[in-house]
């Protein structure tokens, strides 16, 4: 990829970006209509009522989307930060204990391991059985992606350890703290920037697979909308089509952005 188009394909990607986030987080106040007031006949074509037509109850589908979009990115960024936060900080500890701290790697790891065995789904039912509210649905998807970002975090500053700063750095003397944030964390911090937009991705899709399982926290989540649209597909395929692509909107835009950063950060480490 030539320079130039690479450089195009970063603006549009920060573009992309920029204008979902934007959207998404002005969708209430931007929204026609009520999310939950029919206003059109079920099933009415784009134009006819609204730019994205209505659902089987005559609810105006762009302003159920625009109400959805902000829960469901919100619900999403706070879970992947969680499990992010967890997962990395497991696998960098665990990494840096090495063979001085046998017995912590297995008491961080092993958890983690547990928790990747279990499917992403089940834990959702688990945890939104226990607590059906927001709360326990950030919990669930942090738990669901908090394996695979320690994996990830280990994988990475393993390729760091026994380098000769780290060496100095610790017959110096310095604290685990000094380690961790000042010698391990600056070299990685690329591969878990986008790691973490990787996360959010499953997060958003993890948020709107509950909204489609019937668990929702939300009248207008993205998920709800797409179980609810699929028996009338055939007569009003917009009211299907926008949650489906506005999650694949946000799931590209969600990369690009991770990319430029990782991109970014790995520059001002050279």
């Amino acid at each position: 990829m030539t320079g130039t188009l690479r450089r195009m394909v970063k603006i549009a990607g920060i573009a992309l970006f920029a204008l979902v986030a934007l959207v998404i987080l002005l969708g209430p106040e931007l929204a026609p209509y009520s999310a939950t007031k029919p206003v059109g006949p079920p099933y009415a074509a784009p134009g006819q009522a609204g730019l994205l037509g209505t659902d089987h109850l005559g609810r105006d589908v762009a302003s159920r989307m625009l109400h959805g979009g902000r829960p469901l990115v919100l619900t999403g960024l706070a879970a992947a930060l969680a499990g992010t936060a967890l997962g990395a900080s497991a696998g960098l500890v665990a990494a840096l204990a090495g063979p001085r701290g046998r017995w912590l790697e297995p008491l961080l790891m092993r958890p983690m391991d547990a928790a990747a065995a279990v499917p992403p789904i089940l834990l959702l039912l688990l945890i939104l059985t226990a607590l059906p509210n927001r709360a326990g649905l950030v919990l669930a998807v942090a738990t669901a992606s908090a394996p695979l970002a320690a994996r990830v975090a280990r994988a990475a500053a393993a390729q760091v350890i026994g380098r000769a700063h780290l060496d100095a750095a610790v017959a110096r003397g310095e604290r685990w703290g000094w380690l961790l944030f000042r010698e391990v964390l600056p070299l990685v911090g690329g591969t878990l920037l986008a790691d973490a937009g990787i996360r959010f991705v499953t997060a958003v899709y993890l948020v709107a697979a509950a909204g489609f399982l019937g668990l929702s926290t939300s009248d207008s989540d993205w998920g709800l909308l797409i179980v609810e649209a699929l028996p009338g597909a055939a007569l009003q395929p917009w009211a299907l089509l926008a949650p489906v692509l506005g999650v694949a909107v946000i799931a590209v835009a969600a990369n690009l952005a991770a990319d430029d950063l990782a991109r970014r950060s790995r520059g001002l480490l050279a």
